[in-house]
């Protein structure tokens, strides 16, 4: 391990510098590892003042720069007060953003740990943009990647649900779900627990339709998509079953019947998720060439700048990237 982890600030009138510095002063006497901050240096200075942290910030020249905590910055200085979801906020952050996953891919960090970033503010600021996770895998040249969240409710029980699908409107779920994305995030999710270190990588498939389509009586994309796709990885040696009902199957994960789920859409994996780890969630991307976690929650306009976030999600997010960067060595 190259022992460097970057930390991409995300949108600062939200709460994302506020959770990077507390999670980074909670997590830094764990180990040497070195902090480079990607964003704002005004706006970190400011705040780890105001937050009494007293990190020793740096400003960024090279990697055998003497410390541990670096701020560098590819956007132009913000101004010291902007409103919520402000046009320069919204550019910047997907500077920072980009600016990581070049050094990423340069070799140069043994992970990203990307801050909340408001989807509406950015594309109102005149980008194309659809996620993070859609950004990274854009820049890395991949389509096979997956979004996969996961957690520990209070008794340390972990769920881990990666989506077949993501970022689309309900109403084009049925549509635009396919065997070959299912397959994608089976083979994932797998993945991700052997990267993990687990003794089995046990996936459950979840149906679409309540019920998971009651043998075709409210709908038939469990019959034509979900279990072809399943029966097409078992028979590559895959432990993995469905699809199985939606509305049980976070149950039995939870119990440990299950390393990790597989969801149809978006709110079908997090809703649960969120019910069980609110406020410890990791967001990883499975299948970039590079490690890449987040905190599970947005930009919070509504708490910024007042000192109350919580950095539990972005320490969570801190430790999965530090551990996963030492399994790989």
């Amino acid at each position: 391990m190259k022992g460097w982890i970057g930390i991409s600030l995300g949108d600062v009138t939200g709460v994302g510098p506020e959770v990077a510095l507390k999670a980074v002063a909670a997590e830094a006497p764990a180990d040497n590892t070195k902090y480079l901050f990607i964003g704002d240096e005004g706006v970190l200075t400011r705040l780890n003042k105001k937050l009494s942290l007293n990190l020793p910030l740096k400003k960024f020249s090279s990697y055998g720069d003497s410390g541990r905590f670096f701020t560098v910055s590819s956007a132009e200085p913000l101004a010291e007060s902007l409103p919520a979801g402000a046009a320069p906020a919204a550019h910047a952050s997907v500077s920072w953003l980009r600016h990581g996953g070049q050094r990423c891919l340069r070799g140069e960090l043994d992970a990203l740990v990307t801050a909340p970033v408001n989807k509406e503010s950015i594309i109102r600021a005149g980008h194309k943009f659809v996620g993070q996770t859609e950004f990274l895998s854009e820049m890395a040249n991949t389509k096979r990647t997956a979004m996969m969240l996961l957690g520990t409710d209070e008794r340390g029980r972990w769920l881990r649900v990666a989506l077949a699908t993501v970022h689309i409107a309900i109403k084009s779920v049925p549509e635009k779900l396919t065997a070959e994305k299912i397959a994608l995030a089976i083979e994932l999710a797998a993945q991700s627990c052997r990267d993990l270190g687990l003794a089995r990588a046990k996936i459950a498939v979840c149906g679409l339709n309540p019920h998971a389509g009651e043998g075709g009586q409210f709908g038939d994309e469990e019959i034509k998509t979900i279990a072809p796709a399943v029966l097409a990885e078992q028979q590559k040696g895959l432990d993995v079953v469905g699809p199985l009902s939606g509305d049980t199957v976070f149950h039995y994960a939870l119990k440990g019947d299950f390393d990790a789920v597989v969801a149809m859409y978006h709110d079908q994996g997090l809703a649960p998720l969120k019910a069980v780890a609110f406020d410890s969630g990791i967001n990883w991307t499975l299948g970039l060439p590079f490690i890449r976690t987040s905190p599970d929650h947005g930009t919070a306009f509504d708490i910024a700048g007042k000192g109350v976030a919580r950095p539990d999600s972005l320490i969570a997010a801190l430790k999965l990237a530090a551990a996963m960067a030492a399994r790989r060595g």
